[in-house]
């Protein structure tokens, strides 16, 4: 399959490259900027494009442009700091700008790009830095009042740079862009849902030949669909664990085992620890401890389970995960090494450093709309692929401070009401990309019956968004939100307030915790 190496140098915006690109139906992969060459060209590209990155080029120490990008011949697509190294090893010259721009901008093309739009569009800059003398070879096609060189090209080597970040949808028809360079290479777009499936499968096999595997599931879509393609890959071979936390919605225990037992028709075994967990997390209220305990109790649990699931009294070498690209890159994960650590995933940063088990991710550099792609591909039913997104540590870090029983119960009951009314009004699908609630530890003075009372405060979330690396509030009814606080107020005992979240991701995360 034809295929684009992205090197990456650092920015936020890395992983949307690689999510637009295969938007166009292209296989790319993400390599940190010092990659090995033997590593990159393994992949046999087609195509280089180079991210934008926080440094400047002529900073001591600065990550450089490899030797072998421009000496392999192939197009190439320099995206700020990118452009800047292009630039720079061509015998441009790249200086501090006179104002730094950061948001959008007005980007004017001229002389005829070959990937540039006509007319004027409106771009989103992030620089301190800029190209203010062309490369031989080089024009220049594209101007904003900041930047006199906002983009540059030379046609007869491929060779392309850009000032802006077509990749975030701030930049109009960016992605008519990023698709305008893979036009200019000789990429075929084959990347589709069924080629992943095809992909993974062929891949899943040669990681576990005969050998047993075990899946930890929670019922949500990243682990039901990464189950689904280990069972298509080695069927039998795969035992499913789903772990009752305690720390799960109302209903789910039951309506996993069915799904896996009766959808899938996956081995499951089903294991209750939920006083386990809860007396494991017994004083604690910090979210990173919180995560660090679960993430070592499941495995914990799976050891022990995965005895069982062997054969000839062997424990399973593998275990399976649903692990997806938001969870490496928040979580700072090893080929991420340049970005900052967010949070810990407890299956990414969460692990114990004795783990018992080689981690079989299919789903690792997928964004959760490939994600849900694939499944559908796959066959399972909507109501699966669908499912609101739900945390791996499950209700635990959406009950902020101390976990108990009784506040589990009145989270629970809390989310139960706010999904029957977004189901009723249509909008758990499309509307909102993910929607919960949070109970904190906070609480307020309230008057119900003519009486005083002093009880906690829930939160409620809900966002829009495409990848789940950025989001917005969900600018839901107000005559809903009324609906859903009236009931949780009235019929949740414990409750007194609700209060809706309207934060943007960034700069907030999309869980509370």
């Amino acid at each position: 399959m034809d295929a684009v190496a992205i090197l990456d140098f650092g920015s936020q915006y890395s992983q949307l490259i690689a999510r637009r690109i295969r938007e166009a139906q292209v296989y790319c992969e993400l390599f940190p900027h010092d990659a090995p060459e033997e590593k990159v060209m393994a992949l046999k590209p087609k195509a280089f494009i180079l991210s934008g990155g926080p440094n400047s080029v002529y900073d001591p120490g600065a990550p450089g442009l490899p030797a072998f990008v421009l000496s392999s011949g192939l197009p190439v697509l320099g995206i700020c700091y990118g452009m800047h190294l292009l630039a720079r090893a061509l015998g441009g010259r790249v200086a501090p700008s006179d104002r730094r721009e950061y948001g959008r901008a007005e980007v004017r093309p001229e002389s005829g790009s070959a990937i540039l739009p006509g007319k004027s569009f409106r771009a989103w800059m992030s620089h301190g830095d800029r190209v203010d003398r062309l490369p031989e070879g080089f024009q220049t096609t594209a101007v904003s009042d900041n930047c006199p060189i906002s983009a540059m090209e030379h046609p007869a080597r491929r060779l392309y740079a850009i000032q802006f970040h077509p990749e975030v949808n701030h930049t109009e028809g960016g992605r008519e862009i990023l698709a305008s360079f893979l036009r200019t290479t000789e990429v075929a777009p084959e990347w589709t849902p069924g080629s992943v499936i095809e992909q993974s499968v062929a891949a899943i096999r040669r990681q576990l030949g005969s050998e047993a595997v075990v899946a930890g599931v929670s019922g949500g879509v990243d682990s039901t669909v990464a189950a689904a393609l280990v069972h298509r890959a080695v069927g039998r071979q795969l035992t499913c664990i789903f772990v009752d936390t305690g720390m799960l919605r109302a209903g789910e225990p039951e309506a996993v085992a069915a799904a896996f037992r009766e959808t899938l028709g996956a081995k499951l075994v089903a294991v209750n620890a939920a006083e386990e967990f809860l007396d494991a997390l017994a004083g604690v209220s910090d979210p990173e401890e919180k995560r660090k305990i679960i993430g070592e109790k499941f495995i914990r649990v799976f050891e022990r389970e995965a005895q069982q699931a062997g054969g000839k009294g062997g424990q399973a070498r593998f275990l399976v995960q649903g692990t997806i690209y938001p969870d490496v890159v928040e979580s700072r994960a090893a080929e991420r090494s340049s970005a900052d650590k967010i949070k810990t995933h407890h299956n990414v940063g969460g692990l114990p450093k004795d783990l018992g088990f080689e981690l079989v991710e299919p789903l690792r550099y997928l964004f959760k709309d490939e994600v849900r792609k694939v499944g559908a591909e796959l066959g399972l039913p909507e109501s699966l692929v669908w499912r609101q997104p739900f945390p791996g540590p499950g209700l635990a870090v959406r009950c902020l401070g101390e976990v108990a029983w009784e506040r589990l119960a009145i989270l629970r009951a809390a989310e139960k009401i706010l999904d029957e009314e977004l189901a009723a009004a249509g909008m758990l699908r499309g509307e909102t990309a993910q929607a919960f609630v949070v109970l904190l530890p906070v609480r307020s003075v309230g008057v119900m019956g003519d009486g005083r009372t002093y009880q906690e405060v829930c939160a409620i979330r809900a966002v829009t968004t495409e990848d789940f690396m950025t989001a917005d509030w969900a600018r839901l009814p107000h005559e809903l939100l009324a609906r859903i606080s009236s009931r949780i107020v009235n019929e949740v005992k414990g409750i007194n307030r609700v209060v809706y979240d309207i934060t943007s991701k960034p700069p907030a995360t999309i869980e509370w915790e």
